[in-house]
Parts: structure tokens; C-alpha cells; sequence
């Protein structure tokens, strides 16, 4: 008999803080009592801009100056939903030498790898950095995501059904917020509220030519739900 394996839906910490690292555009470096912010990192993200690397088994030389620096990211939805933060990740550690924004890359001690999202708080460490691959849907997941909201609405619409717990009445509008190698999750405005719905792939993506099939197979899935029920939901006119 074959062992029973837990299907996995959505992306660890560790995998989500790897995948802002290598979309971010853009970030904050703290040091020496500056706020610095870097913008038009290159095709590699922050990942690239900065080299991690673990704390020295032995002691520095007595008068060696660390400095201390933090990185704060945010991962911001490209879709125009009411609250666009969806998560935060700060890095701590320590540079031998002040930072500067002109350097090709940076090389940091590490400290503390930190994420906040909707879920709380996670720590990750450098080993998991170090061994989790960025989601291949991370650095095209902007431009996915606005194509599916521009070109297909109706599909969104579809969707609805396979959502548990179902959609309450009045809800204004359905908006894809997010988009990995797991699934696709999908913001639920309502008048004075919202909540994200988390729908998940049959088996995860290893390529970004792979997502117009799954999400095929959910909106495939939903057509069949939405014969069984009674046809597609209606938003009222904004």
C-alpha cells in the first residue's frame, strides 16, 4: 500500500520569501541610521542584489566594525483590489562595510529572515532560503494575473461555484489577486468587507506554460458545478 501523502495547496513561508526576494522591483535598506530606497533592481530581484551568507564560526578581530542593516520588501497584488499589501518580509544581519546602493550586489550576514502576511507571523531561516527555489510563476505572476482579469471575466465569474464556502449575497465583484505554482486565489469584495478564496491546482506547476491547463481544469470543474446549481453568479451594477 502506498503511503498516504497530504496534498499540498499553497506555498510555504519559506517559498513565499523566496519569490518576493526575486519579483521585488524595489526594496528599503536600513543602516548606519539611513533609510535608502532601492528601486529598479534587476531581472533577478533583491536575490540578486544581495548576497546572503552565514554568520562566521569564529569571532570577527577585535576592532572589526559589522554593521548592522535591515531589507524590508513589500509584495503588493498587480490586480486594482481595495487593500493591494499582501505580505512583508524583513531581513536582518550585519555588513563589513557600509552599504552602498551602487554596488553591483551587497554581501550581508545573516541574521533573521521574517515574513508577514494575512496568516501572521513566520521565521524562516537561511538554510530554508538557501535550499527553496523562488515559484517559476513568481517574476510572471503580474502579468498573468492582469491578463486573466482583463481578458477573462467570465471565467472568473465561473470560478465562483468551486468556491467554498460559497459567496455571500451582495458581493460586488470577484478580482484574481494571486497567482503561484499551487493555485489561484481570488479576492471577494462585498460593501463593507472582503476575503481572499484560495483555489487550488490538481498538481503544482513546474512551468509557467502549464498554468492556461490548470486553470482550464478548474474552470472546467466549475462549468460542471455551475449546470448542477443553476448557472453563473451576478454582481450588482457599481
Amino acid at each position: 500500500m502506498r503511503p498516504f501523502r497530504t496534498r499540498v495547496t499553497q506555498p510555504t513561508a519559506a517559498e513565499r520569501v523566496r519569490s518576493i526576494l526575486a519579483a521585488a522591483h524595489s526594496m528599503t535598506v536600513v543602516s548606519d541610521g539611513t533609510r535608502t530606497e532601492v528601486h529598479r533592481l534587476d531581472d533577478t530581484g533583491a536575490a540578486g542584489n544581495v548576497h546572503l551568507h552565514s554568520p562566521p564560526e569564529t569571532a570577527p578581530p577585535p576592532g572589526e566594525r559589522r554593521i548592522p542593516v535591515r531589507l524590508e520588501l513589500t509584495d503588493i497584488a498587480p490586480t486594482p483590489v481595495r487593500d493591494r499589501l499582501r505580505a512583508r518580509v524583513t531581513l536582518t544581519g550585519l555588513l563589513a562595510e557600509p552599504y552602498d546602493k551602487d554596488a553591483h550586489s551587497t554581501c550581508m550576514e545573516f541574521g533573521q529572515a521574517v515574513l508577514e502576511d494575512s496568516g501572521g507571523r513566520s521565521f524562516v531561516t537561511l538554510d530554508e532560503l538557501q535550499e527553496t527555489p523562488p515559484d517559476p510563476l513568481a517574476v510572471c505572476e503580474a502579468s498573468m494575473l492582469t491578463h486573466f482579469l482583463d481578458g477573462h471575466a467570465e471565467e472568473v465569474r465561473h470560478l465562483l461555484r468551486i468556491v467554498r464556502p460559497r459567496p455571500e449575497q451582495g458581493m460586488l465583484r470577484a478580482v484574481p489577486v494571486a497567482l503561484d505554482r499551487y493555485g489561484l486565489t481570488l479576492r471577494l469584495e462585498h460593501p463593507h468587507s472582503d476575503r481572499d478564496a484560495r483555489l487550488p491546482f490538481q498538481a503544482p506547476v513546474n512551468h509557467p506554460d502549464q498554468v492556461g491547463s490548470r486553470i482550464q481544469a478548474l474552470v472546467a470543474t466549475a462549468r460542471r458545478a455551475s449546470h448542477s446549481d443553476g448557472g453563473l453568479l451576478t454582481f450588482p451594477d457599481r
